[in-house]
């Protein structure tokens, strides 16, 4: 039997990011997978905040070069890989110098979440999509982990879902808690319909009061969600248990992540 492939994209993992519930969370689960025989990747935006000599980044020559257009401008495309700690699982890093180079992950040293964090995020999310096609790497499943990656689950349905890589592909998004992810100006909704989208493929994403909530975006275009515990994840599980999708909650007990891989090979069994 084939080794199952994981492809993690995710805007947070230990070390590379500081160590939050969501870094700390990502990091357990993949060394978890790993241990157990999956075949992974993982993808991440390289914030200023990551010291490439320490973590021995260097630049991937061969993934590098395209330009991610966004609201009709171009954007080039840097990859970057290193290899995660405790394992030789390859974490491939999307950076760009206009959005990412001396910068901190999503808000000043005062605080004020970034201007540009929507186009950051499309740039992402994109981006990833266009790498993992040049990788030439069908996923088994994608894991989307974190606001800054919650357009993933959009792309594929509409604009990736037929593409070989990705048609059979099962999503699983793991939403965290944060301020920022709702922040976006009115021009974002335009700007997020990337290739020949319409704004008909936002209508998941949009709330009664037409303002954007990612989350509940996500989790309707998923097959399934995870999330580490149940704190601040009222309104997503009452939403998810309203529509039937799938749910899984990280058990404390469970240290080698056992609960998760079997929700990985339930999805991919339905």
């Amino acid at each position: 039997m084939n080794k199952i492939r994981i492809l993690y994209i995710t805007q947070e993992i230990a070390p590379y990011t500081d160590f939050t519930e969501m870094a700390a969370y990502m990091r357990n689960l993949v060394l978890s997978a790993n241990k157990k025989s999956f075949e992974l990747r993982i993808l991440m935006p390289k914030f200023g905040t990551i010291n490439e000599r320490r973590h021995k980044l260097h630049e991937v020559v061969r993934l590098s070069g395209m330009n991610i257009i966004i609201d009709n401008d171009d954007f080039p495309l840097i990859i970057k890989v290193a290899s995660l700690p405790e394992s030789r699982i390859q974490v491939y890093f999307l950076d760009n110098d206009e959005f990412f180079k001396k910068r901190l992950p999503f808000a000043s040293e005062e605080g004020v979440p970034f201007e540009d964090n929507d186009n950051r995020m499309i740039f992402f999310c994109k981006g990833g999509m266009e790498t993992v096609k040049k990788f030439g790497w069908p996923p088994d499943i994608i894991h989307v982990g974190g606001w800054m990656s919650s357009l993933v689950p959009l792309f594929i349905k509409n604009v990736y879902g037929n593409d070989p890589v990705y048609q059979h592909s099962k999503i699983v998004y793991t939403p965290f808690p944060s301020d920022l992810k709702n922040d976006f100006s009115d021009n974002f909704k335009k700007k997020v319909l990337i290739n020949d989208m319409v704004p008909e493929n936002l209508a998941d994403y949009l709330m009664e009061d037409n303002q954007i909530n990612l989350d509940v975006g996500a989790a309707r275009n998923s097959d399934g969600i995870m999330i580490p515990n149940k704190e601040g994840m009222e309104d997503i599980l009452e939403f998810c248990e309203k529509n039937d999708i799938p749910v899984y909650v990280h058990d404390e007990k469970d240290e080698n992540y056992t609960g998760e891989l079997d929700f990985y090979k339930s999805l991919i069994e339905d």
